[in-house]
């Protein structure tokens, strides 16, 4: 699939927009949209994977704990620079969730989406009980170094992160490895019969997935200043980060990111009228809703609103 020009405009709009936005917005919605940036990092990678391929992932958080953790060890127990700690942090996600994935890849459905679940329990019991010296066992690590201060410092840092990787990942499904992953998750066995190597293909989605989750996971870190496994590896951030994809639209780079702002805002307009846990069932019911009613997400349906405004324009034309 080519790249259209349209498509080049409206990112630039986008892009324009979301650089003014801080002048137009107040510092407290700002830090909102800031959790928004951070939870589309983490919904894209879980989309290069699982949204393309087919291959449900229960286990995201467990490469964004590798990530997260490996930096704030670094930086916090050890004295490296986050200059240092980020890039150490990303490359110690790819090796260690390819030892733990690469044997998963070899099976799927419920099988694959349980192993993974199970590789998330196993990091979240293990970053309590090994070495509590060094993770902060239960009650985790703060005072890690951040990268900048500031409610607009901070949104153009995760806006920078955010954008950068959508847009590469944009660019990167449009070329024929995208394709190719597209098809393992329409029909593997026959991408197989042509000749593809499957596991290579499943592999590199992998690879670019924990790389981004990696990346994610140490710049979310190094904003919050702290970590703990009870909320890094909590059901509810698992399911956040995989309704964002799922409704806001799966394997299109675009639709993760509209996801990812609809449940950030959503959960925060829900917050003062249920500040608990409840509000999470009013979002999951919202989203089974929408999903029921267009599986391919609030992208898919804007896509379709669009189309039908111009072809109303047209018929209204000379």
């Amino acid at each position: 699939m080519g790249i259209r020009w349209q498509h080049i405009a409206l990112w630039l709009a986008f892009i324009v927009f979301m650089l003014a936005l801080p002048e137009l917005v107040s510092k407290g919605t700002l830090r909102t949209i800031i959790f928004a940036n951070f939870l589309a990092i983490f919904a894209i990678s879980w989309d290069v994977l699982s949204g393309r391929t087919g291959y449900i992932s229960f286990g995201h958080p467990f490469l964004v704990g590798i990530g997260a953790y490996t930096s704030a060890i670094l930086s916090y127990r050890f004295g490296f620079p986050i200059a240092a700690s980020i890039p150490l942090a990303v490359i110690a996600t790819m090796i260690g969730g390819t030892l733990f994935f690469l044997p998963a890849l070899r099976i799927r459905g419920s099988y694959f989406a349980l192993v993974t679940l199970a590789f998330m329990e196993l990091m979240y019991q293990l970053v309590q009980v090994i070495r509590p010296d060094l993770t902060g066992g239960t009650r985790g690590m703060s005072g890690i170094e951040t990268i900048t201060r500031g409610a607009v410092n901070n949104y153009y840092l995760s806006f920078s992160l955010m954008i950068i990787i959508a847009l590469a990942m944009w660019l990167v499904m449009k070329t024929r490895l995208g394709t190719a992953l597209s098809a393992i998750g329409m029909n593997e066995e026959s991408v197989r019969g042509s000749g593809l190597d499957t596991t290579k293909l499943k592999l590199a989605a992998f690879m670019i997935a924990a790389f981004i989750a990696g990346l994610g996971g140490a710049f979310y870190v190094h904003y919050l200043g702290s970590i703990a496994p009870r909320a890094l590896f909590d059901i509810n951030f698992l399911f956040t980060i995989i309704v964002a994809a799922l409704i806001g639209g799966a394997s299109t780079i675009i639709g993760p990111m509209i996801g990812a702002f609809f449940l950030t805002f959503l959960l925060e307009y829900l917050r003062p009228v249920l500040p608990g846990a409840e509000r999470y069932f009013i979002y999951g019911g919202i989203a089974l809703i929408l999903y029921m009613y267009q599986p391919k997400g609030i992208y898919e349906v804007a896509k379709q609103g669009w189309s039908r405004l111009r072809a109303a324009r047209a018929g209204a034309g000379p």
